[in-house]
């Protein structure tokens, strides 16, 4: 899975006295937790281990990052504004499956405004949450873009939301990406950001071919 962005992320995450004398804060005591209730059981050891296993077992959404694995030629259209024209720019996307074909990285090398211009992504599919969970980095920045969301069997593609820095404001502004893989050797990225007034914005466009 090849995500992508130019604007990349970065999240940017009160004693007082009396005329009197000077008052003494009281320490804050974290809220004790609720016993659990007589009924409530908890798991046997050997039930957590069998939950920990399924948890970190490759499945069928495994098998199809793998699939996607290979070195893929990128064209890259983008549109800075609605009233202007988009640049295009080619790149390229390498995918490999890692750690015992649990996540896929990605790395990208392109192009943008005549610099050069790279990024790498890792995807995962989370067994509990059942969904997929995608992060971005790049030399446009210094912070981290993480989107996730579920695979739609009726469209056959990932729709990924999340929000990231628009470096030229320092606000964060929300994102979306569809990712569909068309077949064995062709996919289309396409990103979204949600402008001031609340529409959607198509900012990016990637078609990729594979190349092996």
């Amino acid at each position: 899975m090849k995500s992508i962005i130019i604007t990349t992320c970065l999240a940017v995450f009160f004693i007082g006295c009396n005329n009197e004398k000077e008052k003494i804060a009281e320490p804050k005591i974290a809220a004790a937790s609720t016993p659990a209730s007589p009924t409530e059981t908890k798991p046997d050891s050997a039930s957590m281990m069998k939950n920990w296993q399924t948890y970190m077992t490759p499945g069928e959404e495994h098998k199809l990052m793998a699939s996607w694995s290979g070195t893929w030629t990128g064209e890259v259209t983008m549109w800075e504004s609605a009233d202007a024209p988009p640049t295009k720019n080619v790149s390229t996307a390498v995918n490999k499956m890692i750690l015992g074909g649990r996540y896929q990285q990605s790395t990208f090398k392109g192009r943008y405004n005549k610099m050069p211009f790279e990024g790498m992504s890792t995807l995962a599919f989370d067994n509990a949450k059942k969904v997929f969970i995608s992060t971005w980095i790049d030399n446009f920045g210094t912070g981290i873009m993480i989107t996730e969301g579920p695979w739609d069997a009726a469209s056959k593609s990932i729709t990924l939301k999340g929000r990231m820095v628009d470096p030229t404001t320092g606000k964060n502004v929300d994102v979306k990406e569809i990712f569909k893989p068309i077949d064995n050797n062709y996919q289309v990225m396409e990103m979204f950001v949600t402008t001031p007034d609340g529409k959607e914005f198509k900012t990016m466009e990637i078609k990729y071919t594979r190349k092996n």
